[in-house]
């Protein structure tokens, strides 16, 4: 695998905001990114993985870096690219490739000053294994290759490039669980992009799904990641208000920059978002991708639905982390909202965070709203978005605002994780402010200069114009929600309006040079802004010096033009109010302070690449002494600021923690991993770096030509765009507190001084020069015309006075020849001449004039200009379509009088003729240069004659000091010097505010100012669509170096390269030009070639630089290298560029040669990358040297030009270079074709392939070739190895047909004496004739016999091979499936490592077009392999041995194969039709055979499974690409192509690894599993010995042993117990496979190939799983054929398929059923019945009879629900195929979990059902039921509960024990909460289809009622009750109601009764006891006692004998009691317990 450490950048000029790079990484077509940092110095220190598979390093392999800031607005900015190759690390692959400050280009291909640092390392698997335990780059391997998923937080927006491309999204759900509702119909609605896509209709709390959606986009990267993915699950039967049962939501960058760019069967938390207090809803099980151009889909290929442990714990652990918090933004106000000029705006703020926009009331016609206000978002922590957006709309238009600005607030930057510091520090929540955020708007600015009269667009552009500023704050808080949304709070102003104290800012800017630049025919200028001010559009701030003067442009002698400042630069000096940031700069320079020293030593560290150099030792420590230094610094409190806000001390305690951490491991750190511990400290320094809360906005340089804004730069955001580059600028800027800038000085040296100017006009006017012929102009003007007043009324500003008086003081810049630089120029002048009236030529009204036929002077008047010479006069041009005279005529046509066409030819009508005189004029060679020609101009005084400084103009061209006779306007230029007063404490160029004006009453004249100039002046200076906002009176600031110093700048420049592989270029004519400031040179132009080598020293003597040599030291100008070609008719094109510093000497003592180095060449466009071996060094020239005016240094001098210096020069060495040339294959236009070797200056070729048609490989004696070559033995100079394939024809004819270069040699170098090589052989494809014949027999022989065991059918097939492997049917067992072993690869079989892409024996290498087109298309392969080794010098010496043998087997090429294709699977298909399925079929091409049915397609699925072999036959190499595609069937139009995959069949069959036929385990001579190859393993065993040169191994007699390759095997070694399989071969076999297994052979597979469109390019289409046998015919017959046939559900029990079941489910009774219903007497009651099914299939529902007015919850069924279903035990899923739709043309086939749901319900008559509770079994994990209802509860099915393991339930698979009888709880949702509603007692038990049928039974009691037999419930009939009994019914209900009143009543009764009693008999019994009567009744008592004891005694007696015979006892009239139900099941299932409780 390739390993990629991405390790640090640096972005210069840095950006501002601070930008947040990125960098993306693409190798291979296959992109990766980092993570998103924040800061111009950003580190990552991030491991990227791609694993080779089987395409190992080639020789032009790379990678492509790009770097991006992802923090600007709208979408991500580009900063530059650069190209890393590969070469070195095939060289030694055991080295890690350290890439220091590799340079970036723009996307002009420019090179910019942005570096990147990488470390790059190629990894074996024992690499892998090794570097677990040590690493010294810090980061270990394993760590990388399974990186791990990024938290949400950090996760941020990165982009691939700002190029549309392919994208792809797909979200597969599978299931939900426990989601929140009653009796739910749950349906999932997924948004992709605003694109919706929804499941099929589920019923129940935990649905399955399974069901996948595709999303294809064609977009910008930065735009496809900021797309949202919003999954809701949402209850289908509820009204719409209160549907959606839960959502999550994240963006497509989250999942993109997962690993793998997926999130891999994840459980998500849904919640609700307008229910805060819900928490959590449910949980939705899904797989997300978002794959890119060459991303491969990750391939999950476990079981749908699983139910084992780990599945649970992911359930219950990785749920996404659901912590709610509540973001308040307190939106203030905002200042400087412009949209339009001279127009108020309606300003209204939207901020966005994760797709939810909030906005704020809209404030009127104001430029600074206030709207104190507070919005609220709600959000997850970690939150799943990376940046809040803010968007300021101006609403004038209500449908569509307008918008004014944008900008955006990381989330990473506010807050923090706590990852950040090691130890107990916690983080801090999301906050901000109170602080400004700059806003920016507009569009991109244009850079191309377009042509004159051409309108250039307006200035603001893109991003680019600040456009105000917003106040704001923000607030994270956790805790319960009562805030509206939106809330006013005006209250707060006074608090935070101490943060808007503003502070006067200076901002100084000296302009060094201006070069490069295209040439402007106007004059330009710069200005120079921050926010509004500086900015001379805008007139509603202070006119401020922010403009240089205006300059020409010159031309620099060879292409490029420089603005000529050179001893005077121009001075910007603009003041601007912002609020104080000083504290919050004061912490960020101490910081970059440390950062900077940190990253410094770290450089230095990593340059020292020799571990054992001394220096590196000492580096380290003073590494670490600095760092603790540092650290040890204080930084500024920010605990008592007055002005620090909540996030600066937050910052600050962060920032202080994490140097005082650096500061302690600096002391105890270890000379260990070096370089990876500085690299995460300093990675670790940089994320605590960006400042949020810089209010300040950016510096921007404007370059202004014709008055309109062309070009920019931008500082620190950006440089400006990339992809045209007018201009160099070197600038030197400050800026800070005015108050700070007493002692300013930018430089080490320069005068500095501020003038007044203006302009006196006059014109001549009847031969007098004065104001009269004026016209309309102004008198006194500006340089450009502009109207000012006059010398008199101009008054210093404050703090300034006049120094002098006014001078007149010619401006010699503008004066300047704009031919200064040329060497010659040719000057024409016309001479016209037209007919008189008599037809005779005469001289015209206008003689002489130009091209254009304005006036000239005659050729007799034009005098030759100073210091230039004629060697020729005047001569008619005559090479031209003109007559022998050099006339050409024409008729005039007016206006003009000019004719439209000249023709050669005299015609009668003609009216004008003219001809054309020219002359060449050339510079005097005197002794000074041209430069100081220049420079003695610019200083000359003002000479004799010119005492008053006119400047005259003639005809409107440029004016000059010499008055001409045709001259009618002139011109002077007055200067005044200001000087400062006394000291104001700040520096005085800052108080140069405000015009020199008196008052600004001059704009009442304006009308005055656009009143047009005489003649043609107003073609130069005056432009008639211009409106002039330029305030006038401004002075002008000029820095003047008084001392120039001299340099010398050697450039010391070897050779080019074409780094795109895919497009081979041969460099025409091509030759270097080197740019350093306004100088130029070039190299020797040399002949075409695909790796020039100049090796040539460029040498600048005498340049120029003004400021301090130690200025120049710390910021050199730039070198620019070009590369240029020359066609054959001479004309140049550019083809790319390199920029970067050169070295600078100061001292020559000092000096040490800078090393070569690889500088990126890039092509404006981006299309095109090469690179460049070159270095330079800048030297100072000392005045002693510079007498000599030789070069400095001595350089050697050949052939006219500077070479190399001796020790830069590479040293050559002899070497040969071996070409093993196979053949040329997909060549279809090729006749005869040739190869053609080019390395160098050398070639060879071969004899062309006669019969290339018929045998496309090279002949015998061609296929090995030797080329002789001086090679450098540095392998950075290497050049590379070219192969052309020329064609012959007819006539001689030759063209070269496609060429491939091979840049990177390193790979096929070698030993040529080395003990242990081996040739590369050609497997042996023909057998002996006995070997044939007996191996015929011997296989026709057992082939036969097992004939008779195959018609019988196995407990295994192929199918449950493929299971073992994947691991996807855990619950299959078979004793010998070890035995049986098949190796499935995730992969392409090319794409494992371990077989070398399978070009072991010869690569191939893609032939392309020899000059590149757009997309270059391959043309055609070479088959072949190179050995490059010393070659000696001495011819005597004895030559090295060939590499490569001739091989006899060559014969046996072409060969015909039979090719056995067997397709067993696809998976992840893309959908094709509208109901997001596909009706896949398989269609396979092999030459001109092509195979496959589209009868025979899988309808309505995404993962057909196909198990089909396709057999065919084939010549290879002649036809040798298998192409298989994959269609879609559709019954009406055409049928849509899926995707392709294309296999070489060549490679697999010339492979050493045996890929033409897998290795199985074992030897079966009989079963499933028969050995298929053509020959028995003791047959392979001898020819791959034969292949690897050893002798043939020798076998024992008894076949148990073998003596192979010098060492003896024994069978017993391999086998210590004689296996006891069924069919497994003899000995000597099983020993031989034994041997083979252990030498690294392609075993017996299915590779998994990925699919792709041409729709689509690069974007996997699916996946295919298959694998191919190829079977040569000259080997003999083929073995036999693998039945894969797919597995259909039986209809029988065994295991390994599906099978119809039956499950019996018998309701008994329930318990403690929720009761609903009020009854007359207000009772609570339920009428319960119930209902049930099998998931998945709903149509088949089931209901019980209804238990009425049940009142205390139970309820008595004795009811049968019977359930039949296809059920795949190895998948644990049933299986249905049911139609979609009526008009269906095929049933959609369905899988789902079998799942048993029972609900009660409770009946009502008028109102829908209630429901009461559900059950959810899932019968292959079922928790084991209560054995009775008392010790039933809710946490029986909770699958992981919080008690302690002795009482969690246990769960069983109802498949496994088959009957089951218990009680069961029913839950329900209420108040968002579940509870126990219910019990039910069931019986279930499963029966396979047989089973069923020996033991029949009925549904519910019906018939057959057995096993057992249900009798109908004992329920007490209370239909009627009332009618029958009314009596007893209501003293029942009366009782049941008032039972507690009524016994205290009674009782209360009974005592009152007693009390009553005894009141009422006390007086009586008183009385009588008093009385006492009885003494008197004595004696008649008696005698009535007598009588009444006879009358007792009789009745006692009559009593006893007289019972009535008829009386009975009435109960049974009245109540039968049932003798209760027999129990009959125990007679049938004795384990059953009796249904009692």
């Amino acid at each position: 695998m390739l390993r990629l450490v991405v390790q640090s950048a640096k972005i210069d000029p840095p950006l501002a905001p601070l930008p947040r790079p990125c960098m993306s990484i693409d190798f291979r077509d296959i992109k990766k990114r980092t993570r998103v940092v924040e800061g111009n110095d950003p580190v990552w220190n991030e491991t990227l993985i791609w694993h080779l598979w089987n395409r190992p390093l080639e020789n032009d392999s790379f990678l492509q870096v790009t770097l991006q800031d992802m923090g600007s607005q709208k979408k991500e900015r580009f900063i530059g690219l650069a190209t890393v190759l590969l070469k070195p690390l095939l060289k030694q692959p055991s080295e890690v490739l350290f890439v220091k400050d590799l340079t970036l280009l723009n996307h002009s291909m420019k090179p910019t000053d942005c570096t990147v640092t990488l470390q790059v390392a190629h990894m074996s698997n024992q690499d892998i294994e090794k570097t677990g335990a040590e690493d010294h780059l810090g980061i270990t391997a394993r760590e990388a290759a399974s990186q791990k998923l990024m938290v949400p937080g950090s996760t941020a927006h990165r982009a691939l490039s700002s190029k549309p491309q392919h994208f792809q999204v797909r979200v597969k759900v599978f299931e939900a669980r426990q989601l929140m509702g009653n009796n739910i119909k749950p349906v999932v609605k997924v948004s992709i992009a605003g694109q919706q896509h929804q499941t099929r209709i589920k019923m129940g709390n935990n649905p399955f799904f399974n069901e996948i959606f595709f999303q294809n986009f064609h977009e910008v990267p930065a735009k496809f990641f900021d797309e949202t993915i919003l999954i809701q699950v949402v209850n289908s039967s509820a009204m719409r208000y209160k549907a959606e049962i839960g959502r999550f939501q994240t963006d497509i960058g989250f999942i993109y920059h997962s690993p793998g760019h997926t999130l891999l069967r994840k459980w998500l938390g849904l919640c609700q978002p307008n229910n805060p207090g819900s928490g959590v809803t449910g949980y939705l099980k899904v797989t997300i991708y978002a794959l890119g151009v060459g991303d491969q889909a990750l391939i999950d290929q476990k079981l749908l639905y699983g139910t084992d442990d780990t599945d649970i714990q992911i359930f219950k652990s990785a749920v996404v982390p659901i912590n709610m918090a509540y973001l308040q933004l307190f939106i203030y106000c905002a200042e400087d909202l412009h949209l339009k000029k001279h127009q108020s705006v309606n300003p209204q703020l939207e901020v966005e965070l994760i797709g939810e926009k909030l906005r704020t009331h809209m404030q009127t016609q104001t430029d600074n709203p206030i709207w104190n206000q507070i919005l609220t978002f709600r959000i997850q922590l970690p939150c799943l978005s990376s940046y809040i957006k803010f968007r300021v709309l101006d609403c004038r238009k209500k449908d569509c605002p307008d918008e004014i600005g944008t900008a955006s607030l990381s989330l990473n930057q506010i807050s923090s994780t706590g990852e950040e510091i090691e130890g107990v520090y916690s983080g801090f929540l999301p906050c901000f402010g109170p602080s400004f955020l700059t806003l920016h708007g507009g569009k991109k600015a244009p850079f191309r200069i377009q042509e004159e009269g051409a309108c250039i667009p307006d200035s603001v552009r893109d991003g680019l114009a600040y456009r105000g500023r917003v106040f704001l704050e923000l607030i994270t808080q956790i805790k319960s929600y009562q805030d509206s949304t939106i809330k006013d709070l005006s209250h707060e102003v006074t608090r935070i309006e101490k943060h808007q104290n503003r502070q006067k800012y200076g901002l100084c800017v000296i302009f060094l040079s201006c070069t490069m630049m295209p040439n402007f025919k106007e004059l330009i200028h710069f200005e120079v802004s921050i926010g509004h001010y500086g900015n001379k559009m805008d007139l509603n701030y202070k006119p401020l010096v922010s403009s240089t003067p205006y300059s020409p442009v010159i031309y620099d002698g060879n292409i490029y033009h420089y603005v000529p400042w050179y001893n005077t630069k121009p001075v910007v000096a603009v003041t601007s109010n912002w609020e104080d940031v000083s504290f919050r700069m004061n912490c960020l320079n101490l910081l970059h302070f440390t950062r900077d020293r940190l990253k410094a030593n770290l450089d230095t560290l990593k340059s020292t690449r020799n571990p054992k150099d001394p220096a590196l030792l000492y580096q380290w420590e003073k590494l670490l002494r600095e760092l603790a230094e540092d650290c040890k610094r204080p930084l500024p409190c920010m605990t008592y600021q007055p002005k620090a806000t909540s996030l600066d001390r937050k910052r600050w305690q962060l920032r202080s923690l994490l140097l005082q951490e650096l500061a302690q491991k600096a002391k105890q750190a270890k000379p260990k991993d070096m370089v990876a511990t500085a690299e995460d400290w300093l990675y670790r320094l940089n994320t605590v770096l960006p400042e949020p809360q810089m209010g300040l906005p950016d510096v921007m340089i404007w370059l202004v030509a014709k008055e309109q804004r062309v070009a920019y730069a931008q500082y620190p955001e950006g440089e400006g765009q990339k992809d045209v580059l007018p201009a160099h600028l070197r600038v030197c800027m400050w800026l800070g507190n005015v108050t700070d800038s007493k002692d300013l000085q930018l430089l080490r040296q320069g005068d500095t001084a501020v003038y007044a100017e203006m302009y006196e006009n006059q014109a001549k006017y009847k031969d007098q020069w004065g104001q009269q012929g004026l016209y309309h102009c102004p008198n006194f003007s500006d340089v450009m015309g502009n109207k000012t007043l006059p010398m008199t009324d101009f008054q210093p500003p404050l703090g300034w006075h006049w120094q002098d008086s006014w001078t007149v003081e010619p401006q010699r810049r503008l004066l300047l020849d704009i031919d200064i630089n040329k060497s010659q120029v040719l000057e024409e002048v016309y001479e016209n001449q037209g007919r008189d009236t008599r037809g005779a030529w005469g001289p015209a009204a206008i003689p002489n004039t130009d091209v254009n036929g304005q006036p000239m002077e005659a050729r007799e008047n034009v005098k030759c200009p100073q210091g230039w010479h004629f060697k020729k006069d005047w001569v008619v041009e005559l090479n031209h379509a003109v007559d022998s005279k050099g006339w050409e005529y024409g008729v005039g046509i007016p206006p003009s009088g000019l004719p439209q066409v000249w023709s050669p030819v005299e015609k009668t009508y003609h009216s004008c003729r003219r001809r054309r005189w020219a002359r060449v004029r050339f510079r005097n060679h005197g002794e000074l240069s041209h430069e100081q020609e220049t420079l003695s101009f610019l200083q000359l005084g003002l000479a004799k004659g010119e005492e008053e400084g006119w400047e005259y103009d003639t005809f409107g061209s440029k004016f000059h000091l010499n008055p001409q006779p045709q001259s009618r306007f002139r011109r002077r230029c007055w200067r005044r010097r200001l000087a400062p007063n006394k000291d104001k404490g700040i520096a005085p160029i800052f108080l140069l505010e405000g015009s020199l004006a008196m008052d600004l009453k001059y704009h009442a004249g304006k009308e005055e100012d656009s009143k047009t100039w005489p003649w043609g002046l107003d073609r130069q200076f005056r432009d008639p669509q211009r409106q002039d906002t330029r305030p006038p009176n401004l002075p002008f600031i000029y820095c003047t170096f008084n001392k120039p110093h001299y340099y010398q700048l050697f450039c010391y420049i070897y050779q080019a390269r074409n780094l795109v592989s895919n497009q081979i270029l041969t460099f025409q004519g091509p030759f270097i030009r080197v740019v350093f400031l306004n100088h130029s040179q070039c190299t020797q132009t040399l002949r075409s070639s695909a790796g020039p080598t100049w090796a040539q020293t460029l040498i600048f003597q005498h340049l120029l630089l003004y400021e301090n040599p130690q200025d120049t030291k710390e910021s050199p100008p730039l070198v620019v290298l070009e590369l240029w070609q020359r066609d054959f008719w001479g004309k140049e094109s550019l083809w790319g560029r390199s920029v970067w510093p050169p070295m600078v000497w100061l001292d020559l003592q000092d000096r040490i040669l800078p090393p070569m180095r690889w500088h990126p060449l890039v092509k404006e466009l981006g299309k095109e990358e090469g690179e460049i071996l070159a270095s330079c060094e800048l030297i100072l020239q000392t005045e002693k040297l510079g007498e000599k005016q030789l070069p400095i240094l001595s350089v050697p001098w050949k052939n006219g030009a500077y070479t190399l210096p001796k020790s830069i020069q590479p040293t050559i060495k002899r070497m040969a270079i071996e070409i093993l040339a196979w053949g040329l294959r997909n060549m279809k236009k090729a006749s005869s074709p040739q190869l053609l070797v080019e390395f160098g200056e050398e070639s060879l070729r071969t004899e062309p392939i006669r019969d290339f048609q018929t045998n496309p490989n090279f002949p015998e004696s061609e296929s090995v070739l030797v080329l002789t070559v001086l090679m450098p033995t540095e392998e950075a100079y290497a050049l590379p190895l070219v192969v052309k394939v020329v064609d012959n024809w007819a006539f001689g004819q030759q063209t070269v047909t496609g060429q491939a270069n091979i840049d990177f040699l390193q790979p096929y170098f070698c030993d040529p004496w080395a003990q242990d090589y081996m040739h590369p052989k050609l497997p042996t494809l023909s057998e002996k004739k006995h070997q044939d014949f007996l191996g015929y027999l011997y296989r026709k022989f057992w082939f036969k016999s097992s004939k008779a065991e195959d018609e019988y059918e196995h407990e295994v097939d192929w199918w449950s091979k493929l299971f073992w492997a994947t691991d996807e049917h855990k619950s299959l067992k078979y004793k010998y499936k070890d035995y049986h072993t098949l190796k499935v690869y995730e992969c392409e079989l090319e794409a494992v490592p371990a077989f070398q892409g399978l070009q072991d024996f010869c690569q191939t290498f893609k032939l392309y077009q020899e000059q590149p087109k757009l997309d270059s298309p391959v043309v055609g392969e070479f088959k072949g392999l190179f050995r490059i080794y010393p070659f000696p010098e001495n011819p005597e010496a004895p030559k090295p041995p060939l590499q490569f043998l001739v091989w006899p087997e060559r014969e046996d090429f072409p060969q015909p194969c039979l090719v056995r294709v067997y397709m067993v699977r696809a998976i992840n298909l893309q959908p094709q039709d509208y109901n997001g399925l596909c009706d896949p079929y398989v269609i396979l091409k092999l030459g001109k055979t092509e195979l496959g049915n589209r009868d025979m397609y899988q309808p309505n699925t995404l993962d057909p499974i196909f198990g089909m072999m396709f057999e065919l036959t084939c010549n290879i190499p002649l036809e040798k690409d298998l192409e298989i595609q994959l269609y879609d069937f559709d019954l009406f139009s055409p049928d849509d192509k899926i995707g392709t995959t294309v296999i070489d069949l060549e490679n697999r069959l010339l492979s050493g690894f045996g890929a033409h036929c897998g290795l199985s385990k074992s030897y079966c001579q009989s079963g499933p599993f028969r050995w298929r190859d053509q020959m028995p393993p003791s047959y392979l065993l001898e020819r791959y010995a034969k292949r690897k040169g050893l002798p043939p191994p020798l076998f024992s007699p008894e076949e148990d042993a073998v003596f192979y390759n010098g060492k003896k095997f024994k069978l017993q070694s391999f086998e210590p117990k004689t296996p006891t399989v069924h069919g497994l071969g003899p000995k000597k076999e099983r020993l031989a496979l034994y041997l083979l297994h252990t030498q690294g052979l392609v075993p017996e597979h299915v590779e998994t190939r990925t699919l792709y469109s041409h729709s689509q390019p690069g974007i996997d289409q699916g996946k295919v799983q298959m694998w191919v046998d190829i079977f040569p015919k000259k080997l003999g017959p083929p073995g036999p054929q693998v039945n894969i046939n797919p597995r259909k559900p039986k209809r029988k029990a065994s295991e390994h398929s599906g099978h119809r079941y039956e499950l019996r489910c018998i309701i008994w009774k329930t318990a403690n059923v929720d009761l609903v219903d009020d009854n007359l007497s207000r009772e609570k009651t339920s009428d319960i019945y119930i209902k049930g099914w099998l998931y998945g299939l709903e149509k088949d529902m089931q209901k019980t009879d209804i238990h009425y007015h049940s009142l205390t919850g139970e309820a008595d069924f004795n009811w049968r629900f019977i359930f039949t279903m296809d059920y795949l035990a190895a998948e644990r899923t049933c299986v249905q195929s049911q139609k979609d739709y009526i008009w269906s043309l095929d049933a959609t086939s369905m899988k789902f979990p079998a799942r048993l749901i029972i609900q009660v319900w409770d009946n009502d008559i008028f109102s829908p059902d209630d429901f009461l509770g559900v059950l959810e079994l899932d019968l292959s994990d079922m928790p084991l039921p209560a054995r009775h209802a008392k010790q039933c509860s809710i946490r029986m099915m909770d699958a992981d509960p919080k008690w302690p393991y002795f009482i969690q339930y246990k769960h069983f698979s109802l498949f496994k024990k088959k009957t089951v009888t218990g009680w069961w709880p029913c839950q329900v949702l209420d108040g968002g909460k579940w509870r126990l509603s219910g019990k039910v007692k069931m019986s279930l038990e499963i029966l396979s289809e047989k089973e069923a049928l020996i033991k029949p039974a009925g549904r519910g009691q019906s018939e057959p009622n057995q096993y057992p037999t249900l009798h109908p419930p004992l329920r007490t009939n209370t239909s009627f009750t009332w009618l029958r009994s009314p009596v007893q019914n209501f003293c029942y209900i009366f009782w049941k109601r008032y039972r507690f009143k009524l016994i205290a009543f009674m009782v209360i009764s009974i005592i009152a009764l007693m009390l009553f009693n005894f009141i009422y008999s006390a007086p009586h019994y008183l009385a009588m006891s008093w009385i006492k009567p009885q003494l008197q009744l004595y004696p008649p008592i008696k005698i009535f006692n007598i009588i009444n004891s006879l009358n007792t005694s009789n009745a006692s007696s009559s009593i006893l004998p007289t019972q009535d015979p008829n009386l009975k006892p009435t109960i049974d009239h009245e109540w039968k009691l049932h003798p209760g139900p027999t129990n009959h099941l125990s007679d049938i299932f004795p384990e059953l317990p009796a249904p009692g409780d």
